[in-house]
């Protein structure tokens, strides 16, 4: 694993420790350690930037699916580099930013373990050279933008907003996926690198425009282009400290980094040019002019970061365009665009976080964003007022900072295209240069509105002035830092032009260089009397004019019709599909579990009726050819079927359930006979387990009803059950008649022991060879113990709610001591009638059986001792961590039965929700153990060692993730077991 490599993956791990331990800082605020993580990442990514401006890039691998070319690759060059500052850095400004904004009492170690994540996943975005991976990290940054905007998750506005981004990027990243499937099936390669070098090879491929057009999609939602950009505003119910780092410096510059990378590729293509210029300059303006339009502080930073990104973004387009001419002097028309794109995306980042974190300094201290009830601040909040007035004018465009040097080259950029006829442009070029012209007078509107209405003029603040103060110095010296590199990058503007703007240049234009070549890349305040600096001044002159006279024209915004913007047509669009949706689904989804079985089974059959009719001609029935057959397994299958019958015709349910367990038994004696001995360990402790389940929601259920049925019922029962038998008979036969393929069995009876160490080939498939199906499998059994866990405990909130009113309402009519329902009259019993209110206590299932009592406290030893030997035995005997984990929770489900589930809540005072988790987790970093030593995931190892008193022992990775499962699977049986035994 390269350095690279820990660099990804150490936000991450540092977000998941301090989870676990931030118990240990009750005393300091969680973020002074988070502090250390971004802080590690800036000073290690700094360090590269002499290399990687040298053309050193620096690269890791670590194969993943080396048959389909998905690997772990990372590859940082300039364009990487640049973004990896840019989110290491501003990620150290706004940890300590939240050490001062975010108080102690909320939930920190989810804020910042998101945080954290959020880190890790862009960085994985930035740096990744596999499509794949990209995509993984890049929906890592949708899953963890959602649960940060999500943060205040009782407040509706927040769920809100976190589902709209959530939807809208999640459904681009699919689109993405889907042009990053047809780049692979053009090239055969997810390599970036490997596919920029194949552009001109697959130019001419039907799958190209597709692939491009799917691409963009996933990279306008993400970037907030138009029309996908109502998420953004929105999103701006999450915590300050998230939407400066999120929504102004990192997450939204995803889309700008997925177009510039992928610029060789479709640069040269009309297409591209056409849709990012295009969307970018109508996000430009759209953006810009509706900011006017708002009196919310951070609505105003939202459509202004819009407006910002579509500027870059359409400045990307216009650079794509010297891919059309190659390697010339005409390129270097549109080099400009791509220089200026990579300057404002670093500048964006500086002076807009320093703008969110000004108003979360007057939210803070004042207690609203609404620039109505703000006003005369500068007197009490000089500092904060100076720096709003330089990131305002910086994003303004206005010298001498750091945002007048990329709208200077935005500008040049838009003039030089009306020279140019490309694309079919034509006269069309005049229009590039006027919208960019008139979205940067609303640029500065909406600059002066955010200076002079909140700073300056008459206090409209409900506080009285003595309340009025400046903001603590944590609060102040982030964005002061990010202003004084708004001020140093426009005074001294060529510190970036050949550390970090040249580089990332070379990399969107690989092709425009010629071996050591390098683009001349300087910029300078002053550069003379240009067309684009008499834009500047007449930018200045009308938006003073137009900011003065607001009042008069505002009011053009009340004309436009609400139901047609595109906000409304999203909701509209949501409440019906949820509206028809939940119609449908309450069509089918009626309560009833034979009509789920009656719709699952129908399905079923039909679709396997149709695969043997689509491939009748290749299946061989084996209706001749079978095994000998014993006495024993007649006697067997004889009363396998039996039993399977009587449980229809069952009088009572506890009948039935007997029934059932003897079918799971004689099939485990048929396993015994098959020599299966690990298939016939785990369906009988499967058995027993499931039976005591059984038995355990009996007491929630009422005595069986048997009624009669109607004609049609049995008959739609007996010919799905019927229909169920005959498909699953002919799935057999043909199953055993039909082979196409040789058997893989044999491959793995010869490989179990020489390469994965054990003579249990069984256990050897679970943890080894197929050990990525056990993660899931496990996985899924966690997911599936917490959804029962909430939905009982949904369940007994609701009747605990629903007994209490009735209780109260029954209270409020008499004096005398209420009758209640059955279940309240219970709970009246049951409760403590020194309470002033109703309550529901736990009444755990107790058995007075002395017998079974006494003779458990010594079975249960011997079961615990078979379960420890099943776990130690399994890797070259029966057994495992699997069938262990089942034994184990066997034991503790006959204490349940002979004593109560409180008797194993007070013996083993464990949450075994947890320790599903914990077991999850060891099973994960086992199988993530192997990329340190550069393996694939879920690789193991054995060796051979002299240990102490018992000579030549063999040890294998595989025992750890063995017991990950172990301890998963005593999780999950023992969550559903207590969850279920218990009653309120």
């Amino acid at each position: 694993m390269s350095l690279l490599h820990a660099a990804v993956i150490f936000p991450f791990a540092a977000g998941f420790i301090l989870a676990m331990l931030h118990r240990l800082f009750r005393n300091v605020h969680l973020g002074w350690a988070v502090l250390f993580v971004p802080l590690s990442l800036f000073i290690y990514f700094t360090s590269q930037i002499s290399a990687v401006s040298e053309r050193h890039a620096i690269s890791g691998q670590i194969p993943w699916i080396p048959s389909l070319d998905i690997g772990f690759n990372l590859y940082l060059d300039g364009l990487s580099l640049l973004l990896a500052l840019l989110i290491s850095g501003i990620g150290i400004l706004v940890v300590f930013y939240s050490i001062f904004y975010m108080s102690r009492t909320e939930a920190l170690q989810r804020f910042y373990l998101y945080l954290l994540m959020f880190m890790g996943a862009m960085l994985g975005v930035v740096c990744s050279d596999n499509m794949i991976v990209l995509y993984g990290f890049w929906e890592l940054t949708s899953i963890t933008s959602f649960l940060l905007i999500a943060f205040h998750y009782k407040r509706k506005a927040s769920t809100s907003g976190a589902q709209k981004s959530f939807l809208i990027t999640v459904f681009g990243g699919f689109a993405m996926l889907a042009g990053f499937m047809l780049m692979y099936l053009m090239t055969g390669t997810f390599s970036i690198r490997a596919t920029i070098t194949e552009w001109g090879h697959i130019q001419d491929s039907p799958l190209f425009l597709p692939a491009l057009v799917l691409i963009l999609i996933g990279a306008f939602t993400k970037s907030a282009q138009f029309p996908f950009h109502i998420w953004l505003p929105d999103a701006m119910e999450a915590p300050t400290p998230v939407s400066a780092y999120l929504h102004s410096a990192t997450m939204v510059k995803a889309g700008l980094y997925v177009v510039a990378r992928f610029t060789p590729i479709f640069g040269g293509q009309g297409l591209w040019f056409w849709l990012v210029t295009g969307v970018g300059l109508l996000t430009l303006g759209y953006g810009s002019f509706l900011a006017v339009k708002k009196t919310d502080l951070k609505a105003i930073l939202a459509y202004s970061t819009i407006s910002q990104l579509g500027l870059i973004m359409s400045l990307f387009g216009i650079g794509s365009a010297a891919l059309y001419f190659g390697y010339g002097d005409s390129s270097a028309v549109y080099t400009v665009a791509i220089t200026a794109g990579l300057l404002h995306l670093f500048n964006h980042g500086t002076f807009k976080a320093a703008l969110f974190m000004v108003v979360g300094i007057v939210d803070h201290e004042r207690g609203t964003r609404d620039i109505r009830k703000l006003g005369g601040l500068a007197a009490f909040m000089p500092v904060t007022f100076s720096l709003a007035l330089i990131g305002s004018l910086a994003m303004a465009g206005i010298p001498p900072f750091n945002g007048f040097l990329s709208k200077e080259l935005f500008f040049q950029a838009m003039v030089q295209m009306t020279q140019l006829r490309i694309f079919g442009l034509g006269s069309w070029s005049i229009v590039f240069p006027v919208i960019a012209w008139l979205a940067s007078v609303f640029t500065l509107i909406y600059a002066l509105i955010i200076v002079f209405k909140t700073f300056l003029g008459r206090s409209r603040s409900e506080l009285p002035a003595g309340k009025l103060h400046e903001a603590p110095a944590g609060l102040l010296i982030p964005p002061f830092v990010l202003c004084m590199l708004v001020i140093g990058f426009g005074l001294f503007p060529d510190l970036l032009s050949g550390s970090l703007i040249e580089p990332a240049m070379a990399a969107v234009l690989p092709s425009l260089l010629n071996g050591d070549e390098r683009f001349d890349v300087h910029f300078s305040l002053w550069h003379g009397w240009t067309p684009e600096l008499f834009m500047t001044i007449g930018v200045v002159v009308l938006g003073v004019m137009l900011y003065k006279l607001l009042p008069r024209w505002r009011n053009i915004y009340e004309h436009y019709p609400q139901g047609l913007t595109i906000n409304n047509m999203y909701h509209v669009v949501l409440d019906n599909v949820q509206h028809y949706a939940r119609k449908w689904t309450e069509a089918y989804m009626n309560g009833s579990v034979r009509n789920y079985l009656v719709y699952i089974f129908s399905f079923t059959v039909a679709l396997l009726v149709y695969a043997f009719f689509r491939s009748g001609q290749n299946i061989t029935w084996n209706v001749q050819e079978h095994a000998p057959f014993s006495f024993y397994e007649v006697v067997l299958l004889l009363t396998l079927i039996a039993a399977a019958v009587s449980i229809p015709f069952a009088k009572n349910r506890l009948s039935a359930v007997i029934m059932t367990g003897a079918v799971g038994y004689v099939v485990t004696l048929l396993f015994v006979l098959f020599r299966a001995p690990d298939l016939a360990l785990t369906q009988m402790i499967v058995e027993t387990v499931s039976v005591a389940l059984f038995l355990l929601c009996f007491y929630h259920l009422p005595e069986l009803q048997r009624g009669r049925s109607s004609r049609r019922y049995l008959t739609v029962n007996m010919i799905v059950a019927i229909s169920v038998g005959i498909v699953m008979t002919l799935v057999a036969l043909a199953a055993s008649g039909t082979v196409s393929l040789d058997s893989i069995s044999s491959f793995f009876l010869q490989e179990a022991y020489s390469s994965a160490g054990g003579k249990n080939v069984v256990n050897v498939l679970l943890v080894d060879f197929r050990g990525y199906d056990t993660l899931l499998e496990i996985m899924v059994l966690g997911v599936a113990s917490l959804s029962i866990y909430s939905m009982i405990n949904l369940n007994l909130e609701a009747k605990d709610l629903g007994a209490r009113l009735k209780f109260r309402k029954k209270e409020e009519r008499t004096d005398e001591e209420p009758e209640l329902d059955d279940e309240a009259d219970n709970t009246w019993k049951y409760g403590n009638r020194e309470r002033s209110t109703l309550s529901w206590d736990t009444v755990p299932l107790q058995s007075n059986d002395v017998l079974l009592q006494t003779t458990t406290k010594v079975v249960v030893f011997i079961i615990l001792t078979f379960a420890m030997h099943l776990f130690f035995a399994g890797h070259h005997n029966p057994g495992g961590g699997f069938i262990g984990g089942l034994v184990t929770a066997a034991a503790l489900v006959l204490i349940a039965l002979a004593f109560s589930t409180d008797t194993i809540r007070k013996a083993l005072p464990i949450d075994f929700r947890s320790l599903t988790a914990i077991g999850l987790g060891i099973a994960l970093l086992t199988g993530a153990g192997s990329l340190l030593f550069g393996a694939p995931f879920l690789s193991q190892t054995f060796g051979y060692f002299e240990l102490p008193l018992l000579g030549e022992t063999e040890l294998a990775t595989a025992m750890l993730f063995d017991l990950g499962v172990y301890l998963a699977v005593l999780g999950v049986t023992m969550t559903i077991i207590l969850q279920i035994g218990e009653d309120r």
